[in-house]
Formats: C-alpha cells, sequence, structure tokens
C-alpha cells in the first residue's frame, strides 16, 4: 500500500479560463471533494454510494 495524493480532477463545466472550482478525486474508500483556491484545505469525504446519489440526484435536477 503507498501513501500517495489522490490525483484530483476538475469538472469539465468549470470552463479553461483558470477560475476557482470544485475537484473531486475517487479513491478506494470512497470520493474526496475540495475547493482548488484552496488544494491543503479541508475535503468532504463520501461513500461510493453517497457520490453516486448525489450525481444522480443533481444530473435530474
Amino acid at each position: 500500500m503507498t501513501d500517495t495524493e489522490p490525483r484530483f480532477v476538475k469538472s469539465t463545466y468549470s470552463g479553461g479560463n483558470g477560475g476557482d472550482c470544485v475537484e473531486w478525486a475517487r479513491t478506494a474508500q470512497g470520493v474526496l471533494v475540495r475547493d482548488s483556491k484552496n488544494p491543503d484545505g479541508p475535503r468532504l469525504k463520501f461513500t461510493h454510494a453517497q457520490w453516486q446519489s448525489f450525481t444522480t440526484s443533481t444530473k435530474d435536477s
């Protein structure tokens, strides 16, 4: 097992203007979410089931 930093990605909806965005990273335990302007700040943690529920509900809105 390694202690590597998760690979965070930005939404394709964030555009290419370098603005502040929400980033997410998939891990074995779930999904981490952080603010791109504060990458060392707090992170939200979701289980895979919670993330699936969130993304499904936002797509349906």
